[in-house]
C-alpha cells in the first residue's frame, strides 16, 4: 500500500507568534494555555501514524520503552500522559518532560547510527499510542520533503525546549532549575484565577519537582518554603498556585521565549 503525499504541497502551517495569548473556555469560565506539537504543525505525519501505525496500550506506571533497549519504533501519543527521563545505576532520576496527547516520543532515533533508546519513557496514566517502524518512517521522510520539512520542525523545537531548559540547570543551578520548571509548569498546564493569580492544574510531589531539577526532595521543600513564606505561591494538597509569576521570570532572567518554548512537555 502507497500514500499519495501530493496534498501536503497545499498544507498551510499554522505561525504561532511570539505573542500567542491564552485562550478562553467559556464554559468553566477559566484561560488555559492551549498549544501542542499536532496544532503547530505535523499534520502528514499524525495522518501517517494514524492509517500505518500500531495501535499500543500502556497501563499507569508501566514503561513505553526503557533506557538501553533497541530502538525499532517511533511513538505517537494519542491519549495519556507519558513521563520521559534519564535514570542512573544508583538510582537517581532526571526527568526531561512531561508530554501528551499528539506528541511524538521514541523520535531521537530517526536518521541516527545509536539504535539505543537514550532515555526511558514511562506512562504516567493509562495511555495509548501508535507505533510505528524507525525504518519505515524514516523511508517516508526521504521519499516526501514536506513530511521531512514537519519533521526537521517537530525536532527543532525540541532542541529548542531541550537548550532552555539546559541553561536554566547550568547557569543558575538547582533554584534556578526549580524556578523555571515552576514557569514551564505555569505555561502548560496554568489556569488563571480571579485574583490574577495561576493555579498550576497538575498535582506533583516535591521529589517528582526534584527529578526535574536533579536535586533532592529536601532541597525543593526548602525552596517552596521559602516561596511560600515571600508570598509568591502557595501550596494545597500537591497544588501550586503561583501569585507573582514576573518573580521568578526576573529570578532566572528570562529570555521571554515564546509559550509554545517555554512548556514542561
Amino acid at each position: 500500500m502507497t500514500i499519495d503525499f501530493s496534498i501536503n504541497k497545499a498544507l498551510k502551517y499554522a505561525i504561532i507568534k511570539e505573542s500567542a495569548q491564552m485562550k478562553t473556555n467559556v464554559n468553566e469560565g477559566k484561560e488555559v494555555i492551549i498549544m501542542n506539537e499536532q496544532s503547530s504543525n505535523s499534520q502528514g505525519i499524525h495522518a501517517l501514524f494514524e492509517q500505518f501505525g500500531a495501535n499500543l496500550k500502556v497501563d499507569k506506571d508501566r514503561p513505553v520503552f526503557l533506557e538501553g533497549e533497541s530502538a525499532e519504533d517511533v511513538y505517537l501519543i494519542k491519549t495519556g500522559t507519558v513521563r520521559i527521563s534519564k535514570d542512573t545505576e544508583s538510582g537517581k532520576i532526571l526527568t526531561l518532560r512531561i508530554t501528551g496527547n499528539d506528541s511524538f516520543i521514541g523520535e531521537t532515533s530517526i536518521f541516527c547510527e545509536t539504535v539505543y533508546h537514550s532515555v526511558s519513557a514511562n506512562a504516567i496514566e493509562p495511555t495509548q499510542l501508535l507505533v510505528l517502524p524507525r525504518a519505515t518512517l524514516e523511508k517516508y521522510l526521504s521519499d516526501c520533503s514536506s513530511l521531512m520539512m514537519e519533521w526537521i520542525q517537530v525536532m527543532q523545537m525540541h532542541n529548542l525546549k531541550n537548550e532552555t531548559r539546559f541553561r536554566d540547570l547550568l547557569l543558575h543551578g538547582k533554584k534556578g532549575a526549580l524556578l523555571s520548571t515552576l514557569i514551564r509548569l505555569t505555561n502548560t498546564y496554568g489556569v488563571k484565577q480571579e485574583d490574577g493569580s495561576i493555579l498550576i492544574d497538575y498535582a506533583m510531589t516535591n521529589q517528582e519537582l526534584a527529578n526535574f531539577c536533579a536535586t533532592s526532595r529536601e532541597v525543593v521543600n526548602r525552596i517552596l518554603n521559602d516561596l511560600k513564606k515571600k508570598d509568591i505561591l502557595s501550596l494545597d494538597k500537591g497544588m501550586i498556585t503561583i501569585h507573582d509569576l514576573q518573580f521568578l521570570r526576573t529570578e532566572v532572567e528570562c529570555d521571554n521565549c515564546p509559550l509554545y518554548i517555554c512548556r514542561i512537555d
